[in-house]
């Protein structure tokens, strides 16, 4: 077989686990097995993933990685799922805790009293206070956080989640602090200079993008005859979250999405309260009366959720000095598993294990610093005197809350390993096949296309972060070849990994979890923005409602990159 023949063949291999999940999941044949739920899709996909690996192996393919190799990413992909698991944990235990104790009813009533214009609703806490959590926090963090308010308040489930991953995008290059830039691109030697003018070209993308990004989230929601009279308001919303947004991007990379989620929080709450943009009678609320609830109640049911804004800020900005204790990976105690490889744990509890296989992998969990024991777990348990509980309710939270993960948990590790044998083989990696198979389609045009491979990366890991480390390479080869714009060809890459987000399938099986979403093997009863017809439930349900507005992302970002790779 020629080299072109065999490239092929290798580039037809690495998409073959994709396209079959994507078959299985949201097939337009609907047969008895298919669509398949989520969980089962991604067990197969990633099995396919893995069998196409060992072949590689068993056919000699130079450059292919070791059959320990495999094993030891595939025992990677188990553990790594551990992170995203754990998170879910978390906001699920919390919201269970909001829920059953009757928190969450006085919080939604109250932001009832504060608007009970559905749009308002939807902006202030989808887009606003999830600008915010994705600066802190990342992680997925952001829509477990808003959506169970949001169904709180009566909006549909399926639909508030896809709306909550579709409006997560804008911050993203800026979340947890910074971490796509300074962490992402940091392998590529680049000046703080650099460094400023990509994060100010990826913000000012995602600035242009936000002028109609959420308006297509709010449509996943509501009808456009709701949404019209109350564009006013939302562009005055969106303008104080991005303003700022951009302008802090010209001297940090660190607080750019934290700034304009506080700014757009606090400038949204007033205008929603003065009615400003808003028409002044509704007849689409969710529900307009609001309850009365006495100021000290109010109090006690906002004190959890607080408490968790205030550990995000206190463990992710680094000059407080609390992220560095809860993160140092200097091993306390170690124990051999033998060929297995070694576990360790460090004083600030981050846990790991060295040399998997003996193959070099290491994996390691930061449990203190992952959104999980801090804030979620900590939080949750400080609420049952504040809220009054009693044993029966703490039983009734931490039994629904391990009830509903499952088949999230069978869902994450299949998307993990998949995630792992993706990126598996160095340059042969079936990740890379894909990105050199776009650039060399390309050509001179790569710009045009340049954010589909952040958004591949994305969509693979998950990760704006993972997506800058794997794929930013790939760009600085293309920039240096083709002789374009460093600094703009990787604000596209983490403008694209921003985007990518919203159709991650791990983050839509997460945020699916949260909401206690089942998928669907045939249409179910979840009413449209309308009311009348169904559409397929589950994660199918939330991939389709997202992947439109991704595409309108892309061509935003293809337009408007044009201008960062001319500066």
């Amino acid at each position: 077989m020629s080299d072109v023949a065999s490239w092929r063949m290798a580039l037809v291999l690495a998409a073959l686990p994709i396209v079959v999940l994507l078959v299985l999941i949201m097939s337009p044949w609907p047969r008895r097995w298919l669509p398949m739920p989520a969980h089962g899709a991604l067990l197969l996909a990633a099995l396919l993933a893995y069998g196409i690996q060992v072949v590689f192996i068993q056919a000699g393919n130079a450059g292919e990685a070791s059959s320990r190799m495999i094993h030891a990413a595939v025992i990677d992909g188990v553990l790594t799922a551990l992170t995203p698991l754990a998170i879910v944990f978390g906001a699920v235990l919390l919201f269970k805790t909001l829920e059953i104790s009757g928190a969450m009813g006085v919080l939604t009533a109250r932001l009832r009293v504060l608007s009970p214009d559905p749009v308002a609703q939807l902006v202030l806490v989808g887009w606003a206070f999830s600008f915010l959590i994705e600066g802190l926090s990342g992680f997925g963090t952001p829509a477990a956080l808003a959506a169970p308010v949001l169904v709180g308040l009566g909006f549909p489930p399926v639909r508030v989640a896809a709306m909550c991953l579709i409006m997560n995008s804008v911050p993203v290059p800026f979340g947890a602090v910074g971490t796509p830039v300074w962490f992402g691109l940091g392998e590529l030697d680049l000046s703080p200079e650099q460094l400023l003018s990509i994060g100010f070209k990826s913000a000012a993308i995602n600035a242009a993008a936000a002028l109609l990004i959420p308006l297509l989230a709010l449509r996943v929601v509501l009808p456009w005859s709701v949404i019209r009279p109350r564009l006013r308001f939302v562009y005055l919303v969106i303008l104080a979250t991005v303003t700022p947004f951009a302008i802090t991007a010209l001297w940090s990379v660190e607080f750019p999405s934290i700034i304009g989620g506080v700014a757009g929080l606090l400038i949204g709450s007033a205008a929603a309260r003065l009615g400003l943009g808003l028409p002044t009678h509704d007849a689409h609320s969710p529900e307009t009366k609001p309850n009365s609830q006495t100021q000290p109640r109010l109090c006690l049911a906002v004190l959890p959720l607080l408490g968790v804004l205030v550990i995000l800020a206190a463990t992710r900005i680094g000059q407080v000095g609390i992220k560095g204790l809860l993160t140092s990976d200097h091993p306390a105690a170690r124990a051999s598993l033998g060929a297995l490889g070694e576990a360790w744990i460090s004083p600030s509890l981050v846990i790991g294990l060295r040399d998997i296989l003996g193959t070099g992998f290491a994996w390691k969990m930061p449990l203190l610093y992952v959104p999980f024991i801090l804030p979620f777990v900590v939080v949750s348990l400080a609420a049952i005197p504040i809220l009054r509980m009693d044993r029966a309710k703490v039983a009734g939270v931490w039994r629904e809350t391990i009830d509903r993960l499952a088949r999230p948990a069978a869902a994450l590790v299949g998307a993990l390993v998949l995630v792992k044998m993706f990126m598996l083989g160095n340059d042969h990696a079936p990740a890379m096949l894909i990105g050199q198979a776009m650039a060399q389609a390309s050509g001179s045009s790569w710009a045009l296309v340049a954010p589909l491979l952040g958004a591949l990366g994305s969509f693979f890991s998950g990760s704006n972060t993972v997506s800058n480390l794997t794929f930013a390479p790939v760009q600085a080869a293309a920039a240096d070849s083709l002789s374009l714009n460093l600094t703009g060809l990787l604000a596209l890459q983490t403008v694209g990994g921003a985007m990518g987000n919203m159709v991650c399938i791990h983050n839509i099986v997460a945020v699916a979890a949260v909401l206690g979403l089942r998928d669907a093997t045939a249409l179910s009863a979840v009413p449209t923005i309308d009311g009348d017809s169904p559409d397929p439930g589950g994660v199918a349900a939330i991939l389709r409602l997202t992947a439109g507005p991704m595409a309108a992302y892309a061509l935003i970002a293809a337009a408007v990159g044009g201008l960062a790779m001319a500066v």
